[in-house]
C-alpha cells in the first residue's frame, strides 16, 4: 500500500510553508527597514542523539508491578483521578497506570514505573501506582525481578518510596535542580508505557508551576514528551542525565498522549522523599486557616488597594493561627520570609515551615498593615500507610494502622479541628470522618460520601479509624455478612449496612 503525502501536505499547509522557505532562501539579503527589530537567530539544530543519557540512566529505571487487590475503577470508568467536583480537569486528566481488567476490579497486575535513587535499593514511584497493591515487585532492565515493600507514601504529593533487598549495588540516578530548568529545555522520559518497559521519549519543558487542582502543593512541570499509561512514577531527565521531575499525570480526552503531560518537580519531591525514607510519613507545618484568593470584587468591597495575598475565610478554633491572633477576613501577605502573592502560595510556605518555630505573619486587617507571631503546629495526618509485598498491612514510623486499600472502600480519619472546618462538622459531633470514598467500592454503593461522620460501627461508638476496623474484624470473625454504620451527614442521622469483605 502506498501513502499519498500530497493531500496531507496541502491540508496542513506545509507545501506553502516549504515553498515560501525556498523562496526566502533564494532571495538576496536585504537590510531591515529602519525601526524594525531583526528576527531572532534561528535556533540551533536538535542534539544529534540522546543515546549517552539513555545508556547511563536506563539501568536505574525499573518497571513497578502490583498484584492482588488492585481496586475498582473510578465510577466514570475512564481512569480519572478524584479531582474536585466541577473541576475543569475532571473529564480529561487520567492517571497513567491503571490497566485494570474490563470488569474494573479483582486480581491482576498493574504496571507503572519507578527509579532507583540509592544503590542500596531505594526506589521512587507515584503513590497512585502502589496505593491499591496487595503485593509489589520491581523489574530491572536486565529482566531481574525482586519483591519490594512500601516504605512510605505521601498521597498529598502523589509520592511513594519502595525498598528492594538487592544482592548487589544498584545503578542509581542523580537529582537535578528543577528550579534551574527553563521552558524550552530538552527533557527525556524513560518508563513502562502499556507494559513496554525501557521506552524512551523526548520533548521540551513546556511550562512551569502548573496547578492541575489535584492537591494543595500542585507545582507541576509541563512537558510535551510523549507520556502514556504506565509511565507514572518514571523519571523526567534533563540533558545532563539528572532527574528534574517525576511523571505523574497527562491531559487527554482519549487516555493516550496528546502532548500535555505533568511531572512533580524534583525540588518539591526531594524533601518529601527524604522524610518518607527516614520516617515512612511526612510531617508538615500547620497554620490552621482556610484561605481563598482575593478577587478584585472582594478587594473593592473590603477597601483593599490590590488583590495580593491570601484571604482568610475561616480560622480553626484552637489552632496556631487563632492562638497567634489571625482573624477571619485578614489578608496574609507574608509568611516568615516568604511573600504570599496568592492563596496557593500559603499552603506550600506553611508546609515547609519547621514545626514549633515562631514566624512573623504579615497581614492586612481592614486595609491596615499588621504583624502577628505564630507558632507553627504539626499538620494532622489523615492517612499514612504502608503495605508489604506479602499484602499484609504494616505500620511505618509515625503511620496509622489504616491499610492502603481499605476493605470498606473508604478512607477515614480521626476528627480534628482542621477537619471540622474543612467538612463543616459541628463541635458536638464525635466520631470518624470519611475523607475519601473509593469508586465502585462497598461504601460508595451504600451512598456513603466524603464528609460523612461515622458515629457507631456495629452498634459501638467509634472515635478513630482503628475502632471501625476492629468492629469490621469482629463482624468477620462472627461470620456476619454486613456491618451496620450509624452516620451523621450535616446533622442528618441514619444507619447504613456495608458488606463485610472476606478475609484475604
Amino acid at each position: 500500500m502506498t501513502f499519498d503525502k500530497a493531500p496531507f501536505l496541502r491540508r496542513s499547509g506545509l507545501v506553502f510553508a516549504l515553498t515560501l522557505a525556498g523562496f526566502l532562501s533564494a532571495s538576496p539579503i536585504r537590510a531591515e527597514p529602519e525601526g524594525v527589530v531583526p528576527a531572532a537567530p534561528a535556533p540551533a539544530l536538535p542534539v544529534p542523539s540522546f543515546s549517552t543519557v539513555v545508556k547511563t540512566q536506563l539501568p536505574a529505571v525499573v518497571n513497578v508491578m502490583t498484584e492482588g487487590k488492585t481496586g475498582p475503577r473510578p465510577s466514570k470508568g475512564d481512569g480519572a483521578p478524584p479531582f474536585p467536583q466541577g473541576s475543569p480537569f475532571n473529564d480529561f486528566f487520567r492517571d497513567l497506570h491503571r490497566n485494570t481488567p474490563p470488569d474494573g476490579g479483582g486480581s491482576g497486575a498493574v504496571l507503572g514505573t519507578g527509579f532507583v535513587i540509592d544503590s542500596g535499593g531505594w526506589v521512587v514511584t507515584n503513590y497512585h501506582v502502589v496505593a491499591d497493591a496487595g503485593g509489589i515487585s520491581v523489574v530491572f532492565q536486565d529482566g531481574g525481578r525482586r519483591p519490594a515493600r512500601l516504605a512510605g507514601a505521601d498521597p498529598a504529593t502523589d509520592l511513594a518510596v519502595l525498598k528492594v533487598d538487592a544482592d548487589r549495588p544498584l545503578t542509581a540516578v542523580e537529582w537535578g535542580d528543577s528550579d534551574g530548568a527553563s521552558v524550552g529545555d530538552w527533557v527525556l522520559a524513560i518508563g513502562n508505557p502499556f507494559g513496554l518497559g525501557g521506552t524512551v521519549t523526548a520533548g521540551i519543558l513546556s511550562a512551569r508551576a502548573r496547578d492541575i487542582q489535584q492537591g494543595p502543593y500542585d507545582e507541576y512541570l509541563q512537558t510535551d514528551a510523549p507520556i502514556n499509561r504506565g509511565n507514572s512514577g518514571g523519571p523526567l531527565f534533563n540533558l545532563d542525565g539528572k532527574v528534574i521531575g517525576i511523571n505523574a499525570a497527562i491531559y487527554s480526552p482519549t487516555g493516550g498522549s496528546v502532548g500535555i503531560a505533568f511531572a512533580i518537580p524534583s525540588n518539591l519531591a526531594r524533601p518529601v522523599i527524604d522524610q518518607l525514607r527516614e520516617h515512612g510519613a511526612v510531617r508538615r507545618g500547620w497554620l490552621g486557616v482556610q484561605v481563598q484568593d482575593l478577587t478584585p470584587e472582594l478587594a473593592e468591597g473590603m477597601g483593599m488597594a490590590g488583590t495580593t495575598g491570601a484571604l482568610v475565610a475561616a480560622v480553626t478554633p484552637g489552632g496556631p493561627a487563632e492562638r497567634g491572633g489571625v482573624r477571619r477576613g485578614d489578608v496574609i501577605t507574608a509568611f516568615g520570609p516568604s511573600a504570599i502573592d496568592s492563596m496557593r502560595a500559603l499552603p506550600k510556605a506553611v508546609s515547609q515551615a519547621g514545626i514549633g518555630t515562631i514566624l512573623d505573619v504579615r497581614l492586612l486587617r481592614r486595609g491596615k498593615a499588621q504583624s502577628v507571631k505564630v507558632t507553627i503546629g504539626a499538620l494532622p495526618e489523615v492517612t499514612a500507610v504502608a503495605l508489604g509485598s506479602t499484602g499484609t498491612s504494616q505500620q511505618p514510623s509515625g503511620a496509622s494502622d489504616t491499610p492502603a486499600e481499605p476493605p470498606l472502600g473508604l478512607v477515614m480519619a480521626t476528627i480534628s479541628p482542621r477537619l471540622r472546618v474543612a467538612y463543616g462538622i459541628e463541635r458536638s459531633v464525635e466520631g470518624v470522618v470519611v475523607t475519601e470514598v473509593r469508586g465502585g467500592g462497598a461504601a460508595e454503593a451504600q451512598g456513603i460520601e466524603v464528609g460523612d461522620v461515622i458515629l457507631e460501627a456495629g452498634q459501638h461508638p467509634v472515635g478513630k479509624p482503628e475502632d471501625v476496623m476492629a468492629r469490621l474484624h469482629d463482624a468477620r470473625g462472627q461470620g456476619r455478612h454486613s456491618l451496620p454504620l450509624f452516620i451523621s451527614r450535616q446533622g442528618d442521622l441514619r444507619y447504613v449496612a456495608v458488606p463485610v469483605p472476606s478475609a484475604g
